[in-house]
C-alpha cells in the first residue's frame, strides 16, 4: 500500500451544488429560495428569539439581579459532619484536617476556592483544622473541644 495511492470510497465525496447557474441545473433562477419574501433575500436570518413582531418574552420581563464574576465560592463543611466522619473512620483526628485530606477521603469532590468551616452541629473531638475561612462560632467550638484552627 502506498500513501499516494490512497483514495476515498466511491460516493464518499460529493461536489457542492452550484445554485443559480441556469434552469437546466435544476436550481437556477431563484436558486432554491422560492419566490420573493424575507427568506429569499440575502442576509435573511431572524433571531432565534424572534416572535413575528410581537414584543419578545425576553423584553417583556424586567431585568434584575447581578452575577459577580469575581465572587469566590468555598466548599463548606459543618462541625457535626466532621464529628460524624471521624466516628465513621473516614477522617483521622490525630492529623490535620485540610481540603486535600477531605478530598482523599472522598467527603468533598472539588476544591473550588477553598474550605470554609461552619458551626452547625457539635464537635467533641480535639481536631486541628486548616481552612481558608470559618465562622466565629465554629472557631470557638473547635478551641473549646481542645483543637486548633489555622489559616491555609
Amino acid at each position: 500500500m502506498k500513501l499516494n495511492a490512497l483514495m476515498d470510497n466511491y460516493g464518499a465525496r460529493q461536489n457542492a451544488t452550484r445554485v443559480g447557474r441556469g434552469i437546466g441545473s435544476g436550481s437556477g433562477k431563484t436558486a432554491g429560495r422560492g419566490h420573493k419574501g424575507q427568506k429569499a433575500r440575502s442576509g435573511s436570518r431572524k433571531q432565534a428569539t424572534f416572535q413575528g413582531g410581537q414584543m419578545p418574552i425576553l423584553r417583556r420581563f424586567p431585568k434584575f439581579g447581578f452575577n459577580n464574576p469575581f465572587a469566590k465560592e468555598y466548599v463548606t463543611i459543618n462541625l457535626g459532619d466532621i464529628e460524624k466522619f471521624i466516628a465513621a473512620g473516614k477522617i483521622d483526628a490525630s492529623k490535620e484536617i485540610t481540603i486535600d485530606s477531605l478530598m482523599d477521603a472522598k467527603i468533598i469532590n472539588r476544591k473550588m476556592n477553598g474550605l470554609k468551616v461552619l458551626a452547625k452541629g457539635e464537635i467533641k473531638t480535639a481536631v486541628n483544622v486548616v481552612a481558608d475561612k470559618w465562622s466565629k462560632a465554629a472557631e470557638e467550638a473547635i478551641v473549646k473541644a481542645g483543637g486548633t484552627i489555622k489559616n491555609n
